[in-house]
């Protein structure tokens, strides 16, 4: 063989052998990139799949269950939520279908019940007398739209500010209300119907102790079967689902509001709208409040408010009207063992199966046997704990409790309770903040001086305060006010301060103001006229 075709293989032989170790050590760079970011894509995958099972399958039996017991006592309330507005039974029963389901995918708690409540229906009632039902639909829509403004503008955080004795006064009103509107039920009624009432309460009470079935079963539910299955087998006559309106046997349909799109409907429909706004968002804030304290769990109140606009909009898009959180319904989906978003769906989806599928059944179910299960969650749901604590809560707390109470009792309305709980808390909270106002004085004799130290919070309600405290009439030669621990917050308490600066120089002693932190300086430097020319004069008219 010539030299040169050795050689030549040689060389090609040298050039594939490079090649090979060329693309060997790429592999060996590229397999552990790939190595490391392929756990990183699995652990992604895994932490979502947890999530969806904690949020939606961590509990499927009982969330199924619970969700069967609400739907079963949706169904009359819906309907009687339907009668107190003015317009067919199915607007209710579709709300509350539509409501459920909706935001059980798109809600901020889970677990919280949301469908056609009182409250809102109340609301509704002059609306649906003068301008018809187009125009609730028309309002329900509107309403979903500003629900979703107010979680964008993340008014969800307002909640902070309602106080604990607000909530509990909102609970116990609530409670109450409950308890209440089952009374009709209870009024002129025939012996059957107290008998069925206090069966259906000792089975809630003592099904629970059953072995085995006491833990499987929630107890609403076999209280709901057993007594319709009673009144069936014995023939009583008492009053039944049925008695409140006639079910729907048919689905949903789009249907847009027939009314005029221009500036006369929105005049009509806007106060409507904001007051439901205002209203179901309140309601459901408290109520995932409570629910968040039975689970030992946090809620997303800004996306809670978004859910709760589509839902409205949802729902008035398939002609039903605008609910919200049920705080009844809540209770006992969470009593009965939901905790995930699957009991909320459930809820909903049982419901429309239900009314299309078994109405004839449902509406034997005899009222007695939802009133029973309604005084369990009234029972459960007020807070007997502040009825003890009475004596050890100061007195302030008690007084926001009690006043939120009897406004909601009073006004049926829970936005008037809780505003003004809120109020009352406020002006307690300010009022006690003011009298830790503290102002000291030392004097100089030797250079007739003096020097006040103010420690505290100057603002609206410390105001008068701070002024008292200076002697305006000492005969000295200069004076100096010092905030190193003072923190002014307002309007007011600059002009207090204005008030007594002035007032000092006027007359004829020369005032400092010493020891300003950076917020205090900033709006004394803005709205100040102490130290600005004419000063004095301005001085009336401060």
């Amino acid at each position: 063989m010539p030299l040169t075709a050795v050689a030549c293989r040689c060389v090609r032989f040298t050039v594939a052998a490079t090649s090979i170790t060329t693309h060997s050590k790429t592999d060996a760079h590229v397999r552990p990139a790939f190595a490391a970011a392929r756990p990183a894509v699995f652990d992604t995958g895994i932490s979502m799949l947890e999530k969806i099972k904690a949020t939606w399958f961590s509990s499927v039996r009982a969330d199924v269950l619970a969700g069967l017991v609400v739907a079963l006592a949706l169904i009359p309330e819906a309907i009687a939520f339907s009668i107190i507005t003015g317009v067919d039974p199915k607007v209710g029963l579709y709300a509350s279908f539509c409501i459920c389901v909706v935001i059980a995918f798109v809600g901020g708690r889970p677990a919280m019940i949301s469908a056609a409540t009182g409250a809102m229906a109340l609301l509704m009632v002059n609306l649906v007398k003068e301008h018809g039902l187009q125009y609730l639909l028309a309002a329900t829509l509107l309403c979903g739209v500003l629900q979703i403004i107010a979680g964008y503008l993340r008014l969800g955080e307002l909640m902070r500010f309602v106080s604990r004795s607000v909530v509990t006064g909102f609970v116990n009103a609530l409670a109450i209300l409950i308890f209440m509107a089952q009374l009709p039920e209870l009024t002129h009624a025939t012996w059957p119907v107290y008998a069925m009432t206090a069966a259906g309460l000792a089975i809630i009470y003592l099904f629970p102790r059953v072995p085995l079935l006491g833990k499987l079963l929630p107890s609403p539910l076999v209280c709901i079967l057993l007594l319709t299955a009673m009144s069936i087998y014995m023939g009583l006559d008492v009053r039944t689902v049925g008695d409140m309106g006639a079910m729907p046997d048919s689905l949903p349909v789009f249907m847009w509001p027939d009314v005029a799109l221009n500036l006369d409907t929105l005049l009509i429909i806007l106060p409507y709208s904001a007051a439901l706004a205002v209203v179901g968002l309140l309601e459901s804030m408290m109520t995932a409040t409570i629910v968040d304290d039975l689970t030992d769990t946090t809620s997303d109140r800004n996306r809670e408010c978004r859910g709760q606009g589509i839902a409205n909009i949802a729902s008035g898009l398939i002609g039903g009207m605008a609910g919200c959180a049920m705080i009844g319904q809540s209770m006992i989906n969470v009593k009965s063992g939901g905790r995930t978003r699957l009991s909320t769906l459930s809820a909903g989806l049982l419901l429309l199966i239900m009314m299309l599928f078994l109405g004839d059944w449902l509406a034997r179910i005899p009222m007695a046997a939802l009133v029973a299960v309604m005084i369990m969650v009234s029972i459960s749901t007020f807070s007997w704990e502040s009825i003890r604590n009475l004596k050890q809560y100061p007195l302030s707390t008690n007084i926001v409790m009690v006043v939120t109470v009897i406004m909601v009792v009073a006004t049926h309305n829970l936005a008037y309770g809780v505003l003004v709980g809120s109020l009352l808390a406020a002006m307690f909270f300010a009022s006690k903040i003011a009298r830790y106002l503290d102002v000291t004085s030392q004097r100089d004799p030797e250079h007739s001086h003096r020097t006040y130290y103010v420690t505290g919070q100057v603002f609206f309600a410390s105001a008068e305060r701070f002024m008292a405290s200076f002697d305006l009439r000492e005969n000295v030669e200069t004076l100096a006010i010092d905030l190193r621990e003072a923190h002014f917050w307002d309007i007011t308490a600059v002009a207090a301060l204005d008030k007594v600066v002035l007032k000092l120089r006027r007359a004829g002693i020369s005032v400092d103001v010493v020891g300003m932190n950076r917020a205090t300086a900033t709006l004394v430097d803005r709205f100040g006229v102490h130290d600005k020319p004419d000063a004095i004069d301005s001085l009336m008219g401060h």
